[in-house]
């Protein structure tokens, strides 16, 4: 049988082990789901479909899902009382600001005016 995470854990020494552990920590908040971010929030399914005006078992299939519209992303978000924010970041350069996408044609076209 081959060497498992927890075996290699055990091999660090105590201060590599804290930093790969921190590590883990900031990548499993910074990559969160719909369904964490919405009990991040104390929201139920059941709540969040009152406010998109679906029902329970929809919100559920969405959170399944691991590819969805920019507009369903931002509707979720919102009905949460948050703010989608695309980010794009590239070698070099200063992060980008992505505006316009997944909003109604409208919105996006007063915005730029």
């Amino acid at each position: 049988m081959g060497t498992t995470l927890k075996d290699k854990m055990a091999g660090l020494d105590a201060d590599h082990r804290a930093e790969v552990e921190k590590e883990a920590t900031r990548l499993r908040d910074e990559y969160l789901t719909l369904r964490d971010l919405r009990k991040a929030l104390d929201l139920t399914q059941v709540q969040l479909a009152e406010a998109l005006g679906h029902r329970q078992v929809s919100i559920a299939k969405l959170e399944r899902r691991t590819d969805l519209l920019l507009s369903t992303l931002r509707r979720h978000v919102e009905a949460m009382g948050g703010e989608l924010d695309l980010v794009a970041r590239f070698p070099n350069r200063p992060a980008l600001h992505l505006r316009g996408l997944g909003e109604p044609v409208e919105k996006s076209i007063k915005d730029r005016a």
